[in-house]
C-alpha cells in the first residue's frame, strides 16, 4: 500500500489485565509493550463502561453502555446485542476495509454475527496459537497485499483465570509487588505471582507481532492498538465500579501519526473507541452512540474532555446491580437491593486471592449510596457518602446518575432486570456447589 493511503488497524485485545503492565507502574517485567507506549501515546484515564468480559467489549463494539446495547451479562450465557445493533467492524466494512477476526472474541455465542468478513479460529485463545496465526497471515498479506486496508482484531484469553497454568511462567510468590489496594497475605502473592506469568506471555507475543510488521515493511502504515476489556480478576477490581476494575490499558502506535512516548490524562470512556477509529479512517459517522471521538487530541486539534464518565454492572455469574458516575475528583455508586460488601465473579471466589479476602467482603453488606474523594483516596478505601461535608457532592452526582438512567432509558428502573434462562441455569447450579 501507499504510504499515504489509510493505514491498516491492528488491535490487539486481551482479557481482564485492567493496567496491569509495567509502563503504568505495575511491578511485571513487560518490555514489549513498555516499547509500544514508549514509541506511540499511553492513555491513562481509560476506562470501560462495565468490569467485565461482554458488557466491557460490547461497548468497545457498539460505542453505547451495556443496558444500552442489551449486552448486560455474559455473552455465553444468553446475553446478545439488541437486534440491530450495529458493530465496529460493520461500520469498517463499509469504510472499506477487510475485516479480520483472530482469536478470540466474548461478544457474541457465534462470532459469525459480529460483522467480520473473515474468521481465523475463534475457538482460539492462546496468545502464543492466536499471535503465530496472525503472523504468519501479515508474511502473506505483505507479499499479496490487495487493494484495502485491513482492520484486525487478535483476541487472546490471556491472562484470564486460571492464573496457575501448566506451561507458564510464574512468578516467585515472595518477591512479587501486591497491587495497591490489597492487603499483602499468601494467597494474594502466589495469585499475583501467576498472574504475571500470564501477563509476560502476552507482552511476548505483542513483541513478535511488532517484529513481523517491521520484518515485512507494513510497521510504515499500520496503526497498532492494544487494549483490554477490564481490570485484573483480583478481588475489588473485576466485577466492580472500583478503579481497579474499570481503569483499562490503552496504548497506540503509528509511525509518523501517533507517536512520541506521550501520555494523555484526559477521561475516557471505552465507547469512545469505535467513534475515534471511525474519525481516523474517514469512515461513516455512528448514530445514536454514548462515545465520543477523541482523535482531535491526537492531532492537537480543539478537543472537549469528558467532565465525568458512567459506569455500571448488572449481571455476571450472580446479579449485582450497580451503577456509578466518575470525575477527576470523585466515585460515586449507586447499589441496587442486599448485596455483599465487595461482589467477586466466581472465578476470583475460587482462587487463592478470593478465598482470603471471602469473608471481610461477603459478611458486611453494601449501602445504597457510596461516595470517594479520589483527590485524598485514590484506592477509595474511605467511604465519605455519610459525611455531612460531602452532602452536596452526593446529591449531585446521585442525581447525574439517575438523570443518565432515565435518558438512556436503563430498564434497571423499572426493577430487577431478569436473567436469561441460561443465566437463571449457571446462577442455580455453579454456586449451589461452591
Amino acid at each position: 500500500m501507499a504510504a499515504n493511503a489509510r493505514p491498516n488497524i491492528i488491535y490487539i485485545i486481551v482479557h481482564d489485565i485492567g493496567q496491569h503492565i509495567g509502563c503504568y507502574g505495575a511491578g511485571v517485567d513487560t518490555p514489549n509493550m513498555d516499547r509500544l507506549a514508549a514509541d506511540g501515546v499511553r492513555f491513562n484515564n481509560y476506562f470501560c463502561t462495565a468490569a467485565q468480559c461482554s458488557p466491557s467489549r460490547a461497548s468497545i463494539m457498539t460505542g453505547r453502555y451495556p443496558h444500552q446495547n442489551g449486552e448486560m451479562g455474559l455473552a455465553h450465557i444468553g446475553w446478545e446485542f439488541h437486534f440491530g445493533e450495529k458493530t465496529l467492524p460493520m461500520y469498517m466494512n463499509e469504510a472499506g476495509y477487510e475485516t479480520h477476526l483472530f482469536g478470540h472474541q466474548h461478544e457474541h455465542s457465534d462470532a459469525s454475527k459480529l460483522g467480520y468478513q473473515h474468521l481465523h479460529s475463534p475457538e482460539q485463545s492462546q496468545a502464543k496459537v492466536v499471535g503465530a496465526e496472525l503472523i504468519e497471515f501479515l508474511r502473506k498479506h505483505a507479499a499479496n497485499p490487495g487493494d484495502k486496508p485491513l482492520h484486525i482484531s487478535a483476541g487472546f484469553g490471556e491472562p484470564h483465570r486460571p492464573y496457575h497454568r501448566e506451561g507458564y511462567p510464574m512468578d516467585d510468590p515472595d518477591t512479587v509487588q501486591i497491587q495497591a489496594w490489597l492487603p499483602d497475605r499468601p494467597g494474594i502473592r502466589e495469585d499475583t505471582a501467576g498472574l504475571n506469568g500470564l501477563v509476560r506471555v502476552v507482552d511476548e507475543v505483542v513483541g513478535e507481532v511488532r517484529a513481523a510488521l517491521q520484518e515485512t515493511d507494513l510497521e510504515e502504515n499500520t496503526l497498532f492498538i492494544f487494549t483490554t476489556d477490564h481490570g485484573t480478576a483480583m478481588p475489588r477490581a473485576k466485577g466492580t465500579c472500583y478503579d481497579p476494575g474499570i481503569a483499562t490499558a490503552l496504548i497506540m502506535h503509528q509511525p509518523g501519526a501517533i507517536e512520541g512516548g506521550k501520555q494523555y490524562d484526559e477521561l475516557l470512556i471505552n465507547c469512545d473507541f469505535m467513534p475515534t477509529l471511525l474519525e481516523m479512517v474517514g469512515g461513516p459517522e455512528a448514530d445514536s452512540i454514548a462515545g465520543r471521538s477523541f482523535y482531535p487530541l491526537l492531532t492537537g486539534q480543539e478537543y472537549q474532555p469528558h467532565d465525568h464518565i458512567f459506569t455500571e454492572m448488572t449481571w455476571h455469574d450472580r446479579y449485582n446491580p450497580m451503577r456509578s458516575v466518575r470525575t477527576e475528583k470523585y466515585k460515586y455508586i449507586r447499589n441496587f437491593g442486599d448485596r455483599p460488601l465487595v461482589f467477586m465473579p466466581l472465578d476470583i471466589w475460587n482462587g487463592k486471592a478470593g478465598q482470603e479476602m471471602a469473608w471481610e467482603y461477603y459478611t458486611p453488606r453494601r449501602p445504597e449510596h457510596q461516595l470517594y474523594d479520589l483527590e485524598k483516596d485514590p484506592l477509595e478505601m474511605n467511604d465519605v457518602a455519610g459525611d455531612s461535608e460531602y452532602a452536596e457532592v452526593l446529591a449531585e452526582l446521585s442525581g447525574m446518575v439517575q438523570q443518565w438512567m432515565a435518558d438512556t432509558d436503563d430498564p434497571l428502573l423499572l426493577g430487577d432486570v431478569p436473567p436469561t434462562p441460561e443465566q437463571a441455569h449457571r446462577a442455580r447450579t455453579t454456586w449451589q456447589t461452591n
